[in-house]
């Protein structure tokens, strides 16, 4: 019973947004409802289903097939289903080829349908979240910086408006897909983040969210109609963060800072691939934000050792990166790495000065750099206040018991 357990929770997490997008790639938007139904029913049926009979032998096949088969059943005793729409949908049917095949993949087809114009943007982001890569509103707040509240009114609006509009995931055109790019970059950029340091309390990591947004950055880099100077760099980005992911954690699950880690755990294909992503990015005549963090990652990733890291490139880096794309947590990011060029005292001015009131009191990073800085300014007290404050907001065990070690540290 525990293995199968494991293995639909497994499935929930790596089918749940394929699943979806197949479906809704069928069924149509207008029945997006529906189908994240049938998907979650379809999993709950697996795990009695699989306990009794094991485990199939595709149970990826078993799982698409019985929730298509809910869907149709659904869809059959509901009058308004026309008969246009029975035939399209009928088992065996064959859907017809249309000009968005160039998009082959279906999680990223429909990341491009939730990406419409029509829709704000943050209620995009919030909607392809939520129904493509299964966040929960808790993760969502947390990556849109939010309250619970907002983003399910946001998710809302946008799944009514897109019924509203009879959004056809089968007419996308070339033209919708360039200029929903980087909307859609966006997205997976929090996909990965969110697998990178996770708000779930027994897992800092989640790697298979990482793999999956660096699969569609590459998908992107490699689209005739998406590729370009900046989906290489985006791609570059991600994969140079991926190649860390296995040295941010000690055997015993505990999180290594970057000055921590073992560099020679680093994946070495992956980073080789990151940097030829990112020489590629240097053909483009406009600098992004992406070009520019991808930059600054470059640096960390060259550096043989943390004591031999270019730091003046680094700051650099986040002196262009204010002005592409100004933000808190950018602003956060460039206090840090000019306490480490220029001492702690001209990173607690950066840090002083930056307008965090948006973030201040609920990001537990905010707080923990204070602390970090505050220490090596030699102010005690302060540093135990703020890293307290961040104890209180950590919301993993791993960030948690690093804090308290700190804490300990201070005596």
């Amino acid at each position: 019973m525990s293995e199968t357990r494991e293995l639909v929770e497994h499935f929930f997490r790596h089918e749940w947004a394929r699943l979806v997008a197949s479906l809704t790639r069928v069924f149509g938007i207008r029945h997006l409802g529906l189908v994240e139904d049938v998907v979650q029913t379809a999993l709950t049926r697996a795990l009695s289903s699989w306990s009794l009979k094991g485990i199939p032998a595709d149970p990826h096949a078993w799982l698409h097939r019985v929730a298509r088969n809910l869907a149709i059943d659904a869809l059959r005793r509901d009058t308004r289903w026309s008969s246009l729409d029975n035939d399209r949908h009928s088992p065996g049917a064959v859907l017809p080829a249309s000009a968005d095949e160039e998009v082959s993949d279906d999680l990223l087809r429909m990341l491009f349908v939730c990406c419409d114009d029509a829709i704000p943007a943050e209620s995009q982001i919030a909607l392809a979240l939520k129904t493509l890569c299964g966040f929960d509103s808790r993760e969502i707040a947390r990556a849109l910086l939010t309250t619970e509240a907002n983003v399910a009114r946001r998710i809302s609006r946008a799944k009514e408006k897109l019924r509203t509009l009879g959004v056809d995931p089968h007419g996308l055109t070339a033209e919708m897909i360039r200029n929903r790019l980087s909307a859609v970059e966006a997205v997976v950029y929090l996909l990965f983040n969110e697998g990178y340091s996770s708000v779930q309390p027994e897992q800092l990591i989640r790697q298979e969210l990482c793999e999956e947004a660096a699969r569609l950055a590459l998908l992107l880099a490699e689209h005739p109609l998406t590729a370009g100077s900046e989906s290489a760099a985006f791609a570059a980005l991600l994969l140079f963060h991926l190649s860390r992911i296995q040295a941010r954690v000690d055997v015993h699950g505990a999180l290594l800072l970057l000055e921590d880690q073992n560099r020679s755990q680093w994946d070495a294909g992956v980073l080789a691939a990151a940097f030829g992503w990112f020489a590629k990015s240097a053909a483009g005549d406009r600098m992004t934000r992406y070009h520019t963090e991808a930059w600054i990652a470059a640096e960390h990733c060259r550096a043989r050792s943390f004591r031999e890291t270019n730091w003046d490139r680094i700051v650099q880096g986040y002196d262009w990166l204010m002005r592409l794309a100004p933000s808190p947590i950018h602003a956060l990011n460039r206090a840090i790495a000019l306490a480490e060029r220029d001492g702690p005292e001209a990173g607690w001015a950066a840090f002083s000065a930056i307008d965090a009131k948006a973030i201040a009191d609920a990001y537990h990073l905010w707080a923990a750099t204070a602390g970090e800085l505050a220490r090596r300014r030699g102010e005690v007290g302060e540093a135990r206040k703020y890293l307290e404050q961040a104890l209180t907001l950590a919301p993993t065990r791993a960030e948690q018991s690093l804090l308290r070690a700190k804490l300990e540290r201070l005596g």
